[in-house]
């Protein structure tokens, strides 16, 4: 367990690292965006507050539960890609399960890292990352490399 605690750090240490280094950011093509998030399904609302930092709010709700999650985002331009970016960050989250034995809850922290691409001359955002997890407490202690996917999301 403290392995993969520690692999869990040095990916969002190297995500932040990497973020703090970019210095030809350029303004993001879009400010709000709502949609959806596949594997496993969610909700998701991504809202710029900086030209290169965003903030996504996801909520996993599936029959054995719920997982609320916040992550702050670093984005960065890909040059010669116009319209895609990297990102990475830390976050936290919070879930509440059902199960045969009992329920609970549990929280933990969050990484992210992966591309997001606005479409020009649409209203359309797609991402792709993967956001490993480390929970506390729970009937899921322990690290988690299984979330991430998809992001199909309606520009604001």
């Amino acid at each position: 367990m403290k392995k993969q605690l520690f692999a869990l750090v040095i990916v969002l240490l190297a995500g932040i690292g990497a973020a703090s280094a970019q210095s030809n950011v350029t303004s993001q093509e879009y400010t709000t965006a709502l949609g959806v998030k596949f594997y496993p399904g969610a909700v998701s609302l991504k809202h710029f507050i900086k030209t290169n930092a965003a903030l996504e709010g996801l909520g996993y709700f599936w029959n054995k539960g719920a997982r609320i999650t916040g992550l702050y985002e670093f984005h960065g331009d890909i040059n010669g890609a116009a319209g895609l970016k990297w990102y990475a960050g830390p976050g936290a989250h919070v879930g509440f399960y059902n199960s045969k034995y009992g329920g609970g809850s549990s929280f933990g922290v969050d990484g992210v890292l992966g591309l997001d691409y606005k479409f020009k001359g649409a209203p359309i955002n797609m991402s792709v990352d993967w956001q490993p997890s480390f929970e506390f407490n729970g009937a899921y202690d322990g690290f988690s490399g299984n979330w991430g996917g998809l992001g199909i999301r309606y520009v604001f």
